[in-house]
């Protein structure tokens, strides 16, 4: 898995690449050499009542079916980066699911 990290706005790059990549290890190890290029944004906002708010975005390339996206706000960048992580690695576990199911009734469907 090869990560990609993009940081505008804020100055947390180097502190946040370590935690970045723990993240989207546990979530995404079990797809193996499945994974592709994984491209991480991260952002800081400007809010309209004054607070600035941090955005992670998370691109991942995926065999057999393409790439998927996700992105979360909050004003607290770990709790973006941990619930984006995790919708990326059930998004990709949804599709490779419904990927295999399609295989088999293809594959069962030819047997018969």
């Amino acid at each position: 898995m090869r990560v990609e990290l993009r940081v505008r706005n804020t100055d947390l790059a180097d502190a946040m690449r370590g935690y970045i990549e723990q993240r989207l290890g546990v979530e995404l190890s079990r797809f193996g050499e499945r994974v592709g290029r994984v491209r991480v944004k991260v952002a800081g906002l400007s809010g309209s009542r004054g607070g600035t708010k941090r955005s992670c975005r998370i691109s991942v390339d995926m065999i057999p079916f393409g790439g998927v996206a996700v992105q979360e706000v909050d004003l607290d960048l770990h709790a973006a980066i941990d619930r984006a992580a995790g919708r990326v690695g059930r998004l990709l576990g949804q599709r490779l699911e419904k990927v295999q199911e399609t295989n088999f009734r293809s594959a069962t469907a030819l047997a018969a």
